[in-house]
């Protein structure tokens, strides 16, 4: 297993669905904008010039939205792995006990 380290996170991608739910299939390009994925591994945080560790907002075993086209991005394990800032994850997917989202 990676052990990230300060504010990085190691995610597993989440293959995106190939069709909407009224059933229109989505161009390749439209699927990759963002990127669904479970979160495996947490680093302990940025380290501030106070000497303490800044919090990272994402535990293992959430669900995030993350940009498919972050610069900081890093596939590891042939693409099956991503490693990336945690200032990159756009969102934390809140589901209920059914998988819908909360509103």
């Amino acid at each position: 297993m990676l052990k990230p380290i300060n504010d990085r996170v190691v995610l597993k991608p989440i293959r995106a669905s190939e069709t909407t739910d009224n059933g229109l299939f989505l161009v390749e390009s439209a699927r990759e904008a963002t990127l669904r994925a479970e979160v495996l591994a947490v680093g302990p945080g940025r380290l501030l010039d106070s000497g303490e560790r800044e919090e990272i907002s994402v535990d293992v075993g959430d669900t995030v939205i993350v940009n498919a086209n972050s610069n900081n991005a890093t596939n590891v394990s042939s693409g099956e792995l991503v490693i990336l800032s945690a200032g990159d994850i756009l969102a934390v997917i809140e589901t209920n006990e059914k998988g819908e989202l909360n509103e």
